[in-house]
């Protein structure tokens, strides 16, 4: 029997070892994924195990100090200025010449700088960006310059009408749900002509909106993308407070110590957040073999996009359903155990814990795309139009693909990509514990309240980590 345990207790260590630095692999990049064909139960568990024990030690670890420390920031500097309106305006700018460049340059997507800079240097860099520097979009997005601009000429900062209160943040989820289906659904998302109308499109739509309902009320309930960075920027350890006229605060503190003091979202906000999780995991579980195998397709005979609209419609929006079912539940479960008086704003609260781990997801899924789409990105925007320009000095930039390929490269990767889904569930654990003691007081009902959710940690960390790993096709 001792003998047995031995044993066992060398295998877990074995499996925490692998889990903490992987082995070179060979490895496959598909369009938007990297898969690495490793000895996946071995990681699996590893990951599996951490998450498990992060939550055992902050049972035991005083919810008061942790608190304390989370809350703590330090200011680092002051700004005279504020150039939001400024920034916004050029950002403005350089969209109208993007848009130009997906209906008059090349229709070919490694070519044309407008689908390179809307998938991989916003969709993947910024979101990235947003995530570790704060909420840069509040100066980048290409709508508040023109609305200073408006309310100049005499345009009502809050508009002219009120949007009804009980959409929550419904438009927002709508607007999410279209985008991620126009990603990872429709046929061609990648051909710059039609990305060019739609990015046109959109931004005219949120223009009339802004002018109509007011910018602050539209920017945090309506127009996703303002949503979906606002959200993820909680992360960031940085934090820029105005102070005053034209003057900002630049503060910092640990990663997450925003999420913890968060006001707790409407149930649409919640089911923005878990879609934004979501749309990123299908994004991958599509591409499985076991996904193809359950539509009744031949991974070796991929059919193409078009003739899987149905098939992946419907998947993204039952993964979507089945999270928000899975996380409701564990939420309503925790309540239960934690017992007394249910707390209302439970979900809303807990769901911010969610934020590191869509981040991980981002990072983990995109990571390879970004890496060599970036640099086709950075020879597109010195020659837009394909005329000869070389208006950066990078039009005849040598793209490297062995940044992926080979196996070192795999073994680099593939830790970033364990790190990150195992990392950010960890943190997603302590930050879901201190919201748990907020919000139930005592630490036997967090900790109670925290099991469920910890479980479903652990299976997502898992998934996670099963996907790296899955076979691709298409």
């Amino acid at each position: 029997m001792t003998g047995r345990i031995a044993r066992c207790g060398a295998a877990a260590f074995a499996a925490c070892a692998l889990a903490a630095s992987g082995g070179p692999a060979w490895a496959h990049a598909s369009d938007r994924g990297h898969v690495l064909l490793l000895p996946t139960h071995y990681y699996l568990f590893g990951g599996m195990l951490a998450v498990a024990l992060s939550f055992l030690i902050l049972v035991f670890l005083p919810g008061e100090g942790l608190g304390r420390l989370a809350g703590r920031r330090i200011r680092l500097v002051r700004l005279p200025f504020d150039g939001r309106a400024g920034v916004s305006f050029l950002s403005f700018l350089c969209l109208a010449g993007l848009v130009l460049a997906g209906l008059l340059g090349s229709r070919d997507p490694l070519s044309n700088p407008l689908p390179l800079v809307i998938w991989t240097l916003m969709w993947v860099g910024l979101t990235l960006a947003q995530g570790v520097l704060g909420n840069l979009w509040a100066w980048l997005n290409p709508w508040y310059g023109i609305w200073r601009l408006l309310l100049r000429a005499g345009l009502p900062e809050s508009g002219w009408l009120r949007l009804p209160e009980g959409l929550g943040m419904g438009p927002a989820v709508v607007l999410l749900f279209a985008f991620a289906w126009f990603e990872l659904v429709y046929p061609a998302p990648d051909d710059p002509a039609r990305l060019a109308l739609a990015v046109a499109a959109y931004w005219l739509f949120s223009m009339i909106g802004m002018a109509l309902f007011g910018y602050p009320a539209w920017s945090r309930r309506v127009e996703f993308l303002s949503v979906f960075f606002g959200m993820v920027a909680r992360l960031s350890p940085f934090e820029a407070v105005r102070r005053g006229q034209g003057s900002v605060v630049l503060y910092a503190g640990l990663p997450g110590h925003k999420l913890r003091g968060s006001a707790a979202l409407p149930v649409s906000g919640v089911a923005f957040l878990l879609l934004a999780l979501s749309s990123v995991s299908f994004d991958g579980f599509m591409r499985t073999f076991f996904w193809l195998d359950l539509i009744g397709v031949n991974p070796l005979e991929f059919p193409g996009r078009s003739a899987l609209v149905g098939a992946n419609t419907a998947g993204l929006f039952g993964m979507f359903l089945l999270l928000c079912g899975a996380f409701l539940g564990c939420v309503r479960l925790g309540e239960v155990l934690a017992g007394g008086t249910p707390v209302r704003n439970a979900p809303g609260m807990l769901v911010w814990s969610i934020v590191p781990i869509a981040l991980a997801y981002h990072f983990s899924h995109y990571l390879v795309v970004f890496l060599i789409n970036g640099q086709y990105a950075l020879a597109a925007l010195s020659d837009p139009l394909v005329r000869g320009w070389d208006l950066f000095g990078t039009a005849g930039l040598y793209v490297q693909a062995g940044v992926a390929l080979g196996a070192q490269s795999a073994w680099i990767i593939w830790n970033a990509q364990a790190f990150a889904i195992i990392g950010a569930h960890v943190l997603a654990v302590i930050i879901a514990h201190l919201i748990a003691h907020h919000l139930f007081g005592s630490a036997r009902r967090a900790s109670l309240s925290q099991v469920p959710l910890a479980i479903l940690m652990i299976a997502y960390t898992v998934f996670g980590l099963w996907l790296l790993s899955a076979p691709t096709a298409g």
